[in-house]
């Protein structure tokens, strides 16, 4: 996978996140939940786009690192999103699974510009 081909799934996998954050009940539970899966499922995206754009390898490896770190943190939210039965697990298993292959991608491409550098 390209960078172009990443960042545009990055992007998709976050206008997705957008759209599923307006979904929770609207209780204290849901707006908590929303708000924290909106962030970091959104800044996976800003955060790789960022990387791409660095001025250095050191820099893009940093970056990239957040990256992988708010995609693993927001498949938390998934699960936590499933779990509590705020929302339907059958209604977020694709979003789960596409959340899962965004970080094995975004470890391993750390990994691989860490052993290259």
């Amino acid at each position: 996978m390209d960078r172009d081909e990443m960042r545009d799934r990055t992007k998709k996998f976050a206008l997705r996140i957008v759209r599923l954050a307006s979904t929770p009940p609207a209780s204290r539970v849901g707006d908590v939940l929303g708000r924290q899966i909106l962030k970091s499922g959104t800044s996976i995206a800003a955060n790789h786009a960022e990387a791409l754009r660095a001025s250095s390898k050191r820099r893009f490896i940093s970056i990239l690192e957040i990256s992988s770190r708010e995609a693993a943190e927001t498949l938390y939210w998934l699960e936590l999103l499933t779990q509590s039965g705020t929302i339907k697990a059958e209604l977020l298993t694709e979003l789960t699974d596409e959340c899962s292959q965004l970080v094995a991608i975004l470890t391993a491409t750390g990994r691989t510009a860490k052993r290259n550098k």
